[in-house]
């Protein structure tokens, strides 16, 4: 019985840590998913229904918004039922599935910032061919790549993870995570590791791509009038944010999974662990909520 618990159950060890502040945990975390849904539901309504904001970088916005939406709705509920819980299992289909859409979601939005980053740099760099670009049909075209590639790459990789032997049921964070679970295999596992690398390399490729634009249109801004480079902070400055909070999110998760966690803080190590998943869907309707006079004129106009 109890090699048949081991083997299709994992156990949360993090939790623990949180000890006597769990009840306050839960009613923070609780209202910040709520928060959290409004917010981005909000964003996907006033673009919707305002024929103004159709755009591409509107368009965008929006995908990132439905992209929160998943993940956060992947994450919340089951973290909150563990916050209240005394037995911190979950079963091995739920953990791989967990897995799936966190980062499934994570990578969903690295690929929806690439595509922000093109379009805004065809908008500066190339404004006179942005309308031949950026039409519909490139930017329905861009959206499904964004949303296809990591669902696919992330399916290959959870497959080889799913059919690992596993010697332990511990994971050492409060959520599922891929290399947490590879780590208890009893055999070799130098082809997930080949692959985990693999897919390290296709991350690095937007986060590179990303930079690069931003450096072109930092190159064409040195020359311009100061009434172009306003404009241009006005667009550029909110996807800018979302790719430094992203970027500082996605360092924590990566950095908190490749180090020992016993030589960390407790409170830090859960902190830094929910950074990954909570930071940006909460933010991101704030940025660009605020900085973008369009969305920001229309959400005073709903209330």
């Amino acid at each position: 019985m109890e090699n048949s618990t081991l083997s299709f159950y994992f156990r949360f060890t993090m939790f623990a840590n949180i000890g006597h502040y769990r009840f306050m945990a839960f009613i923070f975390c609780l209202l910040l998913f709520i928060f959290t849904i409004f917010t981005n539901l909000l964003m996907i309504v006033v673009i919707s229904q305002q024929t103004t904001l159709h755009e591409p970088m509107y368009i965008f916005i929006a995908c990132l918004s439905v992209n929160a939406l998943y993940g956060s709705s992947g994450f919340f509920p089951r973290f909150l039922m563990d916050l209240l819980s005394d037995t911190h299992l979950i079963s091995r289909p739920a953990c791989f599935t967990q897995i799936y859409v966190i980062y499934s979601y994570a990578s969903c939005e690295l690929t929806v910032l690439s595509i922000m980053a093109y379009d805004r740099y065809i908008a500066v760099c190339l404004p006179l061919h942005y309308h031949t670009k950026m039409t519909l049909k490139t930017v329905v075209k861009l959206t499904a790549l964004a949303w296809i590639l990591p669902a696919f790459s992330l399916a290959a990789c959870l497959c080889l993870s799913a059919t690992l032997p596993l010697c332990g049921n511990e994971i050492h964070k409060v959520f599922c995570a891929n290399w947490n679970v590879v780590k208890l295999s009893c055999v070799n596992t130098a082809v997930n590791n080949v692959v985990g690398m693999l897919l390290t390399v296709t991350i690095f490729l937007p986060l590179f791509y990303i930079l690069y634009t931003y450096l072109r249109i930092v190159a064409i801004c040195w020359k311009s009038s100061a009434e172009f480079k306003g404009k241009v902070l006005e667009s550029c400055l909110p996807h800018t944010i979302s790719f430094v909070i992203y970027s500082i999110a996605g360092f924590c998760d990566v950095a908190l999974s490749r180090n020992n966690l016993e030589v960390i803080n407790p409170f830090i190590a859960v902190i830094l662990s929910l950074v990954f998943v909570v930071i940006p869907p909460a933010l991101n309707p704030l940025v660009y909520g605020l900085k973008l006079p369009e969305i920001r004129k229309h959400i005073l106009r709903l209330f």
